[in-house]
């Protein structure tokens, strides 16, 4: 009788005696789907992947034209100050300096102070050292500092346009 209860309080419980025999055959069954659902996939992610990648070479390529066109630019500006150098140095070779030279030092200065600066500064910078030192000292302080600034910029190669 009790064996009869036993069977009976067994038989009441169904799902209990199911779940541990279903438990392996279903986690079978789970681990095939993950192993279909990876193989299914595989393909697109390796698609994602390259896709991304194409982006990163892209976002890359897109930085260096960046910096070329910096570069490219800043050779415009170097040559573009070469020229305005060369041209200036020209101005000064326009049979000004020997006109120059044989003025007395405070005429000249007088003279130089009322000219474009960068012509004046040429024409200085063609001048002899000596005979150049004696026009700025007989120049007002504010108009020889320029024409020092024009005369220093022009002879230095490292000067732009813009700082960086």
């Amino acid at each position: 009788m009790l064996f009869a209860g036993l069977i009976g309080a067994m038989l009441t419980m169904p799902g209990a005696f199911a779940q541990e025999v279903a438990a392996p055959v279903e986690a079978n069954r789970t681990s095939d789907e993950i192993q279909q659902f990876c193989t299914n996939i595989a393909d697109a992610a390796r698609d994602q992947r390259y896709v991304l990648q194409k982006q990163e070479l892209a976002d890359i390529q897109a930085g260096v034209n960046e910096r070329i066109g910096v570069l490219e630019k800043r050779r415009a500006e170097y040559e573009d100050w070469l020229k305005r150098r060369d041209d200036f140095l020209k101005q000064a070779e326009l049979g000004l300096v020997d006109i120059y030279k044989t003025m007395k030092a405070d005429a000249a200065a007088g003279q130089l102070e009322l000219v474009n600066p960068e012509i004046a500064a040429a024409i200085v910078m063609k001048l002899p050292p000596r005979q150049s030192s004696l026009i700025l000292s007989e120049m007002a302080a504010d108009k020889a500092a320029m024409l020092t600034n024009i005369i220093s910029s022009a002879s230095d190669p490292n000067t732009s346009k813009e700082p960086s």
